[in-house]
């Protein structure tokens, strides 16, 4: 409750309080700018000291290959060859150390970055800014899955108007957008994010832009509801998959075994399989549907009456999309099953 002088005399020792206050907010602020200008100093003292170290490391590593082209191991003695091995290592070990301090030390935004920012500075210096933002951008997912799923819906089965769909691809692009912008934000603080997935939110962001524009016509009321379908299904299946992905990130950051900025599930514990084995057909299905899209759009552009560009450009992106998908979840599943039998072997 604010205090309310009643009297001139407390009015005077009001202000002297203020005052004093005031006194000490400047002097706070002063020593916060001190301490920021001391931070700022020790951010490129220790950025060009991991630039030195990693340049010297490279130079070391070219001089060992050298030296073990010139001197077979025949040659060298059983100590030499045990310590050159252990330097290997500890190098391949001090790049990622090095990677995990940069997460928070500024660095130079990407091209991707710079043309959409700027050279704003978007590295998050503590760990707690770190896990609130990729917090909001897992929310920020999920949020917006459930809307378009129910966009979707509406699109499809309740109004059919151009207009209406217009907004719901307008939803699309926006949303590919942002996450590519995010995603590239979260890069820089240490994500850990596959690179297929990153390009694959660039297609969709092309694929919806394209759908954007396609005007009104006999060809696109053949392929609407069949792309509503589809992004129905598809809003579903990222639903399911964000729910397996959080649950495994949860198990394994307990388990103290994966990166706090992980997004995605690239280790992997027999107890995954559970999981897996309920989402891949959902997941396959979706990429089939991809190629079965890209199949009908490539059949619609052969015929007499095609006169619009999207349609082969949303044949073309579909079948990169679906490409990309397949072998992707194709690597995911066959890098799960061998970490699966690698840990029966170790059981036995």
């Amino acid at each position: 409750m604010l205090f309310s002088p009643t009297g001139v005399s407390e009015c005077f020792r009001e202000w002297g309080d203020i005052e004093k206050d005031y006194q000490q907010i400047q002097d706070t602020h002063r020593l916060y700018k001190q301490k920021l200008e001391e931070v700022t100093k020790l951010q490129v003292s220790c950025t060009a000291a991991i630039e030195r170290q990693r340049k010297k490391l490279k130079e070391l590593s070219a001089s060992l290959e050298e030296c073990k082209a010139k001197h077979p191991e025949q040659k060298l003695s059983p100590e030499d060859v045990e310590s050159i091995a252990d330097i290997e290592v500890s190098i391949g070990e001090r790049d990622n150390t090095f990677s995990e301090m940069e997460a928070f030390l500024p660095k130079k935004n990407g091209l991707y970055l710079t043309l959409v920012l700027g050279n704003v500075n978007v590295t998050l210096l503590n760990k707690q800014s770190k896990f609130a933002y990729k917090d909001e951008y897992e929310k920020f997912k999920l949020v917006l899955t459930v809307i378009l799923f129910l966009f979707s819906f509406t699109c499809r089965f309740l109004f059919s108007y151009r207009a209406l769909d217009a907004m719901f691809n307008f939803l699309l692009v926006w949303y590919y957008c942002t996450l590519t912008i995010r995603e590239s934000i979260l890069i820089n603080n240490g994500s850990r994010i596959r690179g297929w997935w990153v390009f694959h939110h660039y297609v969709s962001t092309f694929l919806s832009g394209v759908m954007l524009t396609w005007p009104e016509g006999t060809l696109y009321q053949m392929f609407r509801n069949q792309f509503l379908s589809y992004c129905l299904y598809q809003s579903f299946v990222q639903f399911l998959q964000y729910y397996y992905q959080s649950g495994c990130l949860y198990r394994l950051r307990a388990l103290g075994e994966r990166h706090n900025m992980d997004l995605t599930v690239e280790g992997f514990q027999s107890w995954m399989w559970r999981g897996l084995t309920f989402l891949l057909p959902f997941l396959f299905f979706g990429h089939f549907w991809q190629l079965y899209n890209s199949v009908t759009l490539f059949k619609m552009f052969q015929l007499p009456e095609c006169k619009e560009w999207q349609v082969a450009m949303c044949g073309c992106s579909y079948m990169v999309l679906y490409l990309g998908n397949f072998i992707t979840t194709l690597g995911v599943v066959y890098q799960k099953y061998m970490k699966n039998q690698d840990n029966k072997s170790k059981s036995l």
